[in-house]
């Protein structure tokens, strides 16, 4: 691990960074519960050296491990776990106790599909937290939170997340609204992928007379409203204007600042699966500069991540990124016949290493798709969706498919089930691991085929947020129970941060109760129990990442992610558990995040 940039000392790194969370626990303060627990027994080894050791005692720790030991203590050093188990400990110099005096902890969260390099390109002073919000009375004091460090003149926004549905008053703040809590400052809010969008007063002032090479001003409402006029998206325009503003340094904090609402919500490793690219045949990274049109799941796909990689190589990133590699061309005609389609692909299998990495950033695979999906109803782009997967296979690459079916067909994802059968029978791809994303309704016959090629899916947490019962009732899915009783690798997934938000307890919530964001059963008899969805998030989406060995139990010689819970997420009610957050966080054995609950109880010595 590279040593802190000594011109840096006053940014965030991964050795100095204790996010004491104020700003969350502002508009979500709440009860913090101590749980007295009996600890079932595990093995812990020794320890030579105690230099630089974190020592948790006194918990409820849910190891996930084989036999879904629950221990008492644990040991890090070096990043790794070192000790499990109960009452085995270091002592001695240089080692830090922290009581945790029953409360429940669990392994770090793994997200194994979002797009989360997005959340880390936001322009402005970004409030990724109001995702968390449940009405505008706690969007109006997160925005006020965050202005305290905001300079004069900067913009603070909040972007994505999904949809009004979010919030009690099923709509955005109004221009006044946003005013009483910033006056001072322009404000820019934005939902979706595409809107709906508000601004302020001052934002209102820079957003009307706002002129770029590519766009003029933008048209608001009285009320703050940016919405489509005359075939023009405003709010895409108004996001325009605010991405070609945005500094390198502008874009480091904003990666920085995403990192830290990971940590906050107890992510601690995220499988990123890109963004949506505009579907040209160019390799030209300057064609897909912003333009005046571009929604907020559109990005230059090729320097997206620059900013998170310079903060790796300055030892300051401190959430682990793995990076999928969406490909967006379907038949494009002016590239010609079936050899000349697929230009990026081609030239991404020939030159870049998949799984390539460290511990903190690596490379993945070729996901969520390799082409647009196309049925043979479409035959020029159903034969590039096809060869697409037969390019994959051949370069020995893992592949995925995002595909959920409906409530009254399957056909698509039979469609992506035969052809990886086919790829097999061409290639071999059982060694690969090769992906399905969403499933939410594959067949048992589905998820026997995809198991015996050892493909794994990753179940889709989403649909609390959109859905609404059925007039037949059928359920909206997934069919959490049937995938989990295949016995095929099954993660989960919350899809973030453009149709959903980024915190997994909501995905985690809809799994285990079928409620939607209003109350509403949405998915009937589909439920599993807390362990299964913690399971998911944990031990099953680390196989998803081909990372097994290294993530998603707390067992010795595994990589030291840890999250220290504010309630005890097995025990208490339905509606308590969707508000389940972190009071301390921990990647690579380094306290990433700390609510500030904990901090009377460290170098308490074990008895304390």
């Amino acid at each position: 691990m590279k040593e802190e940039d000594p011109s840096a000392k006053n940014e965030l790194s991964r050795r100095n960074f204790l996010k004491t969370g104020a700003t969350a626990a502002a508009a979500f303060g709440g009860a913090q519960a101590a749980i007295t627990t009996t600890a079932s027994p595990a093995v812990a080894s020794s320890i030579d050296d105690t230099s630089g050791t974190l020592v948790f005692v006194n918990g409820r720790i849910h190891t996930m491990d084989a036999g879904n030991s629950i221990v008492s203590s644990v040991t890090v050093k070096d990043g790794r776990f070192t000790a499990v188990g109960n009452g085995a400990h270091a002592q001695g110099p240089g080692v830090r106790v922290i009581n945790l005096k029953g409360r429940t902890v669990v392994p770090g969260i793994i997200e194994s599909h979002t797009h989360f390099v997005s959340l880390a390109n936001r322009p402005g002073y970004h409030v990724a937290q109001w995702e968390l919000a449940s009405n505008i009375a706690e969007v109006l004091e997160l925005l006020a939170a965050r202005r305290r460090d905001v300079p004069p003149g900067q913009f603070i926004t909040a972007m994505g997340a999904g949809t009004p549905r979010m919030f009690a008053e099923l709509r955005l703040p109004t221009l006044a609204e946003i005013d009483s809590a910033v006056p001072d400052r322009p404000v820019f809010l934005y939902q979706g992928g595409g809107g709906p969008a508000r601004t302020n007063t001052l934002g209102k002032q820079f957003f009307e007379s706002a002129t770029a090479p590519r766009a003029g001003p933008c048209v608001v409402g009285t009320d703050g409203s940016l919405t489509t006029v005359a075939g023009v998206n405003h709010a895409n325009r108004a996001l325009y204007h605010l991405r070609i503003r945005q500094t390198f340094e502008d874009k480091k904090r904003s990666a920085l600042d995403a990192q830290a609402f990971s940590a906050s919500v107890g992510i601690t490793a995220v499988l990123d699966q890109t963004l949506v690219a505009v579907a040209t045949g160019t390799l030209d990274p300057a064609s897909l500069d912003p333009q005046p049109t571009h929604p907020l799941f559109t990005l230059n796909h090729y320097r997206m991540y620059d900013a998170w990689l310079a903060l790796h190589r300055e030892g300051r990133s401190f959430i682990r990124l793995q990076i999928n590699f969406l490909h967006n061309q379907p038949f494009i005609p002016a590239l010609g016949d079936l050899d000349h389609q697929l230009p990026e692909l081609r030239e991404r299998l020939k030159n870049q290493f998949f799984f390539f990495g460290d511990d903190m950033v690596r490379t993945g695979a070729i996901g969520e798709w390799a082409a647009p999906f196309a049925t043979p109803s479409s035959p020029d782009n159903y034969a590039v969706w096809y060869e697409s997967q037969r390019l994959v296979a051949k370069a020995g690459w893992r592949n995925e498919n995002a595909q959920a079916g409906t409530p009254t067909s399957s056909a698509a994802i039979e469609q992506v089930v035969s052809t990886y059968e086919a790829m097999d029978r061409e290639f071999g791809i059982k060694n690969l691991r090769w992906g399905l994303q969403h499933a939410a309704f594959a067949t048992p016959d589905h998820l026997a085929r995809l198991k015996a090629l050892n493909c794994g899916v990753s179940m889709s947490g989403f649909t609390w947020l959109n859905g609404v019962p059925r007039a037949d009732g059928l359920p909206l899915g997934p069919l959490y129970p049937q995938i989990i009783a295949s016995g095929i690798p099954a993660g989960l997934h919350e899809d973030g941060v453009h149709i959903a938000p980024h915190n997994p307890w909501f995905a985690m919530h809809y799994a285990t109760t079928g409620l939607n964001v209003l109350g509403q059963q949405i998915n009937p008899g589909q439920q599993i129990s807390r362990q299964q969805a913690l399971y998911a998030y944990t031990r099953a989406n680390a196989w998803y990442l081909n990372r097994e060995n290294d993530l998603g139990s707390i067992e010795v010689g595994k990589l030291a992610d840890l999250v220290v819970l504010d309630r005890d997420y097995f025990s208490v009610s339905d509606t308590d558990m969707r508000r389940t957050r972190p009071v301390l966080t921990v990647v690579d054995g380094e306290i990433v995040y700390d609510a500030g609950v904990l901090r009377g109880d460290r170098d308490e010595g074990v008895g304390a």
